[in-house]
């Protein structure tokens, strides 16, 4: 079962993927670390998606739905994924559906919060990515291309909305929740 994390950058999904994760026993992907795993290990991979990472600007659809496609596919028939920062785009999303195994994504959580809020998290985590202007230029990027994901996964009925400007906890019970609802009676963790 694969559950997908969207939201904008600094929203805290990977904050909360790891988080529920750690604590259900599920299975955290993020494609950030993903491709900063590849750019450590100065594959072709990751020295093609830092060009595009260090501008602020979206890899690649066919760089980053193979990656994840082969990560998905390392996965048993009953653990619960917990995909976070893919798909990216309307044209990921399609392709990532048709290739994952048939009935495998169940929800997509969508984390809110303001651009206030979000450009002072960015602008605080001292990445070397996260200065003023490629955090407000990777928003940017996220309105155009991304957002419109969440009317995409709105429409197939899987979309659970949380607030992400309250409590680390407050949003980590709902995040949860709202994967406990899509799990199986079989799927370990429900």
């Amino acid at each position: 079962m694969i559950a997908i994390f969207l939201g904008p950058p600094g929203v805290g999904k990977g904050t909360q993927a790891e988080a529920a994760a750690k604590a259900h026993g599920w299975t955290h992907v993020s494609t950030g670390a993903l491709l900063r795993e590849e750019l450590a290990n100065g594959s072709e991979l990751g020295v093609k998606a830092n060009e595009y990472m260090s501008r602020g600007d979206l890899v690649p659809d066919e760089v980053m739905v193979e990656m994840v496609v082969s990560r998905v596919n390392q996965l048993g028939e009953n653990e619960v994924m917990l995909l976070d920062g893919f798909p990216r785009t309307i044209a990921q999303a399609e392709e990532f559906n048709d290739k994952a195994p048939s009935g495998s994504i169940r929800v997509a959580v969508y984390y809110t919060a303001s651009d206030d809020t979000l450009v002072s998290r960015l602008t605080g985590r001292g990445r070397e990515d996260d200065k003023l202007d490629v955090a407000q230029h990777r928003l940017k990027v996220y309105r155009e291309l991304t957002a419109p994901l969440v009317a995409w996964y709105r429409d197939l009925g899987i979309l659970c909305e949380i607030n992400a400007e309250r409590s680390i906890e407050e949003i980590h019970a709902d995040t949860v929740a709202s994967i406990r609802g899509s799990l199986s009676p079989s799927t370990p963790g429900s």
